[in-house]
């Protein structure tokens, strides 16, 4: 008995363990490549400042001290708390605010916005972290060889080109290298910074907060272009919060702890202590750390990381394309599973697509890390600032924090994130209104087709009639019947949706059984098996079913309706039709919405994936109908 007793902790301990060290290639893969450019972009042309010593210490003091108060203190300690049944990320949060009990229309209205603001900045993030972080480590090649400058960018380019072809074909088998490859690459980073700290242990100075105080002192608003250069050190930040429902808050506060931020500090001060010694290392601080001997092999590594830092965000994207469409923010999209093993592997071809081009299209535009590091920092610190606010209104609402103790608290992170975003807004002229482009352009699309589909919706829902009087019209002899069981899709649990209403009025057919079904995604991310279906009959043949699913599931209806048949509805898989409504939206005379969100929710209308695709229902066994909407 105590030999069993003693085996669970192990057990219990091996897994943090196993967790920990996969958290390491999925969540700290952005934030980790972090060294490749940060130190070179805080002395930059954009900032002005050279590598003199008092800079320098400065440079590395605000760099600490912002990841320990950003990162750990926000973060790990307090953002971290606000898991939705687990999940985290800037969706899931906002629904996890929304469901706090007495929330007025108009809060609720809030929270979505800034959800539907933070899921558009964190698009534009997608496009950029692929893009400098690929072309910031194969830059390497130009401090080993110069010759090499002008393979630069097409050997980028192809690195890219191809981490999107294999997207299609799933991570699942070698993602079990993403976490080792990672605990290499934070080795790394410790023993390259670690051997020029001993040259140079001055540098230690810069833990000191003063040096951070001083320089910002000192330099006035030159200290604003400063943080601008100083947030890509806590790029990724958001990434430990997003990715906390794959592995769980202990693993990843341990891998941070432990490993992560000693390794970015140290190479930090590594590459600060080297700095000191020979200031024209500037050109590529990262980089000269090495000895020459081992320049290529740290190319090769780096861009291992920084394609496994960009598959982390590429699943991101299509993790986030996937609750937008499941909490109606977005146009359905076609879902493919990529591992039938592994959970959450799922492959999106639209958003991979665009991703792709966009990525490439940056490349090729800004043409530099350096050029792309003035167009990183926006989206990040936007998502951050939207993240601290949902996060106060749960510490308020949700945790029943003090209000003498909440707002003291939030008040620092809250000052934190508009000051960081304030300083990216400087680069706005030199590249900062890329994200914002793209962030505006995928909130317009979002706040389009949410407002079209409501639209739609009420349009749709004059035609219905109420269950009660389909089932009072029912009588022998009126109506065909044949058998088997039709299962009708409705947005209306109490109406009898269009496609039946159009079943019966041109063909007089009702089918000897008949479901009602409605799909219901709420605010939590899953939904228990015991909880997935709740059944009602109505006589005559009629069933009411609903069917719920949270916003991280994908929905598989005809999977979710077989148990039901123990319930008194039969299911067989060859005797059951579904019927789908597929409506027909034209533009009105008069239109309901305004002339450019109807002009954007036609052009989507277009493009989305139809329900019988989405929800998984068989080809050979599914109708579709419908009427024409004028919107």
């Amino acid at each position: 008995m105590s030999g069993t007793v003693a085996a669970a902790p192990q057990v219990g301990q091996r897994r943090t363990a196993a967790l920990t060290l996969a958290a390491l290639g999925v969540v700290f893969g952005d934030i980790g490549t972090s060294p490749l450019y940060t130190v070179k972009e805080c002395f930059s042309e954009f900032t002005g400042l050279q590598p003199t010593p008092d800079n320098v210490l400065g440079i590395l003091s605000l760099i600490t001290w912002l990841l320990i108060v950003v990162v750990t203190l926000k973060y790990v300690l307090v953002v971290m708390r606000a898991d939705n049944r687990g999940e985290g990320g800037v969706l899931a949060l906002m629904a996890l605010v929304s469901r706090q009990p007495a929330i007025n229309p108009r809060r609720r209205r809030l929270y979505l916005i800034l959800g539907m603001l933070g899921a558009a900045l964190f698009y534009g993030d997608c496009l950029l972290t692929p893009a400098i972080s690929v072309l910031s480590a194969v830059e390497g090649l130009k401090v080993a060889t110069p010759a090499l400058d002008p393979v630069v960018l097409p050997i980028s380019i192809a690195v890219l080109v191809a981490l999107f072809a294999v997207q299609r074909f799933g991570t699942a088998g070698v993602g079990g290298w993403f976490g080792p490859i990672t605990l290499v690459w934070f080795i790394v980073l410790f023993v390259l910074g670690l051997k020029e700290i001993a040259d140079a242990p001055q540098v230690l100075w810069a833990f000191l907060p003063h040096h951070a105080i001083a320089f910002a002192l000192s330099h006035g608003i030159v200290t604003f272009f400063a943080l601008g250069a100083v947030t890509l050190a806590v790029t990724g930040a958001e990434a430990l919060y997003a990715d906390m429902g794959h592995f769980g808050r202990t693993p990843i506060r341990r891998a941070w702890l432990w490993l992560v931020l000693p390794a970015l500090l140290a190479n930090y001060y590594g590459q600060g202590a080297l700095l000191l010694s020979d200031p024209s290392a500037i050109d590529n601080p990262f980089f000269r750390l090495a000895p020459e001997w081992a320049l290529y092999p740290l190319v090769a590594l780096a861009t291992i990381a920084t394609v496994i830092a960009s598959q982390a965000t590429i699943s991101g994207a299509f993790s986030m394309a996937q609750q937008s469409a499941l909490l109606g923010l977005s146009a359905r999209i076609r879902v493919e599973h990529t591992s039938e093993s592994e959970f959450g592997q799922i492959y999106v071809p639209a958003v991979n697509w665009l991703l792709l081009a966009g990525v490439v299209g940056l490349v090729m535009f800004f043409r530099s890390s350096t050029n792309l590091a003035a167009a990183y920092g926006i989206a990040v610190t936007g998502t951050m600032l939207v993240t601290t606010i949902l996060v106060f209104a749960l510490a308020v609402r949700g945790w029943k924090w003090p209000w003498l103790f909440a707002i003291p608290v939030f008040a620092v992170f809250l000052v934190i994130d508009a000051t960081l975003l304030t300083a990216n807004m400087l680069k706005f002229h030199e590249g900062g209104w890329v994200p914002i482009v793209i962030a505006v352009a995928i909130f317009t699309t979002m706040w389009a087709w949410m407002k079209g589909r409501a639209a739609g919706i009420a349009i749709e829902q004059e035609g219905t009639l109420p269950i009660e009087d389909l089932i009072g019209s029912i009588s022998p002899g009126r109506v065909h019947r044949p058998q088997g069981t039709a299962v009708y899709l409705t947005a209306f649990s109490g109406n009898a949706p269009g496609c039946l209403l159009h079943n019966l009025k041109h063909n007089e057919v009702l089918h000897e059984h008949v479901v009602l079904l409605t799909v219901e995604v709420g605010d939590v991310p899953y939904v228990a098996a015991d909880q997935r279906a709740e059944v009602g009959h109505l006589g005559k043949g009629l069933h009411r079913v609903t069917l719920r699913y949270g916003f991280m599931e994908q929905p598989d209806i005809p999977r979710d309706l077989a148990p039901l048949a123990d319930k008194g509805i039969p299911l067989e898989p060859m005797r059951t039709s579904y019927f789908v409504g597929r409506n027909s939206y034209v533009g009105a005379a008069r239109p309901v919405l305004p002339r450019w969100q109807q002009k954007l929710f036609l052009v989507l209308v277009r493009f989305a994936v139809s329900a019988a695709d989405f929800f998984g229902l068989p080809a050979n066994r599914t109708v579709e109908l419908g009427s024409r909407i004028e919107i």
